[in-house]
């Protein structure tokens, strides 16, 4: 099982939940944490930018990383969102289990983690 952590920024919190709920509805994610907010400094166009941000923690298989990226594109604000993976090298298996489980289309009503 290849399970990846989807690392997030959206521009509120109202649109970090928006892409979580559309997330996990599809199985793109088996859940979504989100951390807000958050305060956050970057570049962008020349310039430091300062705001405050949401953070979503996706859950997912890796075979459905791409999909997912697409999702969070077609929904978001930014011009260029921050949309990254991290692997999942270990874990209680159970859990990644679970994650695996619940990202199938197949699948009908699953279970809360």
């Amino acid at each position: 099982m290849d399970v990846r952590f989807v690392y997030i920024t959206a521009g509120s919190k109202h649109e970090a939940m928006t892409i979580a709920r559309k997330l996990v509805s599809s199985r793109l994610a088996s859940c979504a944490n989100i951390v807000d907010p958050v305060h956050s400094l970057y570049w962008w166009n020349g310039k430091i930018q300062e705001h405050l941000e949401a953070i979503i923690i996706a859950k997912t298989r890796q075979d459905r990383v791409d999909d997912l990226i697409r999702g969070v594109k077609s929904m978001h604000s930014y011009d260029c969102p921050c949309i990254v993976t991290l692997p999942i090298l270990e874990g209680h298996t159970p859990f990644l289990e679970w994650v695996a489980r619940e990202t199938d289309n197949a699948l009908g009503q699953g279970d809360e983690g």
